[in-house]
């Protein structure tokens, strides 16, 4: 079977405009972000694709790019999403064959393709089933992997009792076909386990819904994360999964590829300004930097909160810890996708690093009352976008702050004048 190309289609009014910017050599992918200017940055413009992949047990399947041959499709899913510049090339693709993942890879050509051999991307090897033509034009790649979720309740004496972890890469997955929209860029890949015991999942299901940006801006919804053109948002769900302990809470592990020379920070940064996201004062950002000149090269980023219910509010909030980064000394769980872009010993190859999120109070009430567990997170190229204060905020601050000085002022004007004409009706004795 012969390989395929991945062209950027797309449909709505937003994509045509999109096309008709790029014709005028405008690239409107980048987005502003502040103080960066990556290697792969070409004045003449760049572009930006996305590819879904996911597993589709539908009768018949069929693959959903546009340019997959006449009966050569694997049953599963794929549908991407781009626009076009002179410059560079900026490629995202998000699988949930084995466990979800998602891989960011830079190219400096405007005309760089991403392939993909599904023959060998859904064999028990799919070493070298995806790859970039040409592949000289790649300059950074990077891929992000969601391992496992672990669910866990702390005794009386303090000690936490973990049950058995779910191994997202076990889990069966819903064709991503149904929740594909190619207008406003998002996606939902959709799971529970092959194997489910317990019957945890029987009214329940775990999900990551992908969002894909095509300007700069700021999302509407909590936490409304600031985000930039270059940037994409995953949001990790639990709904209705039944909880295995009276008091259980649960943790989210993420596992990072990089390449050779480039080192993972965990950075937090705390602000008095909660405007956007209500009682909220973290950010934390794990940032890929480069270990020759120390400039970031991609990114991910959250706010230090969850939420418990479908339309958050402040008081939804679900407190959220950021447990210290972890160099990994365990085999990564299979993702077909690393595999197939990295190569079978990308273990020893690259570097893997893996943090875990974990959700829930003290006592782990809020998701028992709710049953819904909402955690959102940003990634991307660059440098993480930067909260600043809004001009309202300024203003407000301006008027409390300039009032008090203003009102100073004025008073040491007032006793001044008074005590100068007070002395002044007096006369001279000589």
């Amino acid at each position: 079977m012969r390989p395929l190309k991945i062209r950027l289609e797309g449909r709505g009014g937003s994509f045509k405009k999109m096309v008709r910017g790029a014709f005028k050599g405008v690239c409107h992918v980048r987005g502003h972000v502040s103080g960066w200017v990556p290697r792969w940055r070409r004045a003449r413009g760049c572009r930006c694709c996305c590819c879904w992949l996911g597993w589709g047990p539908g009768p018949g399947g069929g693959c959903r790019c546009s340019t997959t041959p006449a009966g050569t499709a694997p049953p599963s899913t794929c549908s991407t999403c781009g626009r076009w510049g002179g410059g560079d090339t900026l490629h995202y693709v998000w699988s949930s064959i084995g466990a979800p993942a998602a891989l960011l890879v830079a190219t400096a050509s405007g005309s760089s393709a991403l392939r993909l051999n599904w023959t060998r991307l859904l064999s028990p090897d799919p070493t070298g089933a995806v790859w970039i033509e040409p592949p000289s034009s790649v300059v950074y790649s990077t891929a992000v992997v969601f391992t496992k979720v672990f669910e866990y309740s702390q005794t009386k004496m303090l000690e936490e009792l973990f049950y058995p972890t779910y191994d997202l890469s076990d889990f069966s997955w819903d064709s991503v076909n149904g929740t594909l929209n190619h207008t406003a860029l998002t996606a939902e890949f959709k799971g529970v386990p092959a194997t489910d015991p317990g019957g945890s999942f029987s009214n329940g299901s775990l999900a990551f819904r992908v969002t894909a940006y095509e300007v700069g801006g700021r999302d509407g919804p909590l936490p409304s994360l600031l985000h930039t053109a270059n940037s994409s948002k995953v949001e990790f769900v639990l709904a209705g999964v039944a909880p295995r302990g009276n008091s259980s809470r649960f943790a989210l592990e993420v596992a990072m590829v990089e390449e050779p020379g480039v080192a993972q920070k965990l950075r937090s940064a705390r602000s008095i300004d909660d405007e956007y996201t209500p009682t909220i004062f973290e950010m934390l950002s794990l940032v890929a930097e480069s270990q020759n000149d120390s400039s970031p090269l991609s990114f991910l980023q959250w706010k230090a909160t969850a939420y418990g219910s479908q339309t958050p509010r402040r008081e939804d909030n679900i407190q959220c810890r950021s447990h210290s980064l972890q160099a990994a000394n365990w085999s990564l769980p299979v993702s077909s996708l690393v595999r197939a872009y990295f190569g079978e010993d990308v273990g020893s190859t690259y570097t893997i690093s893996a943090i875990n999120i974990s959700f829930g109070g003290e006592d782990g009430q809020v998701y028992q009352e709710k049953r819904y567990l909402s955690w959102s997170v940003l990634l991307g190229f660059g440098q993480p976008p930067k909260d600043t204060f809004s001009p309202l905020v300024i203003s407000i601050m301006a008027v409390a702050l300039g009032t008090p000085m203003v009102m100073l002022l004025v008073g040491s004007c007032v006793v001044f004048f008074a005590q100068r004409k007070r002395y002044s009706e007096y006369e001279p004795i000589n």
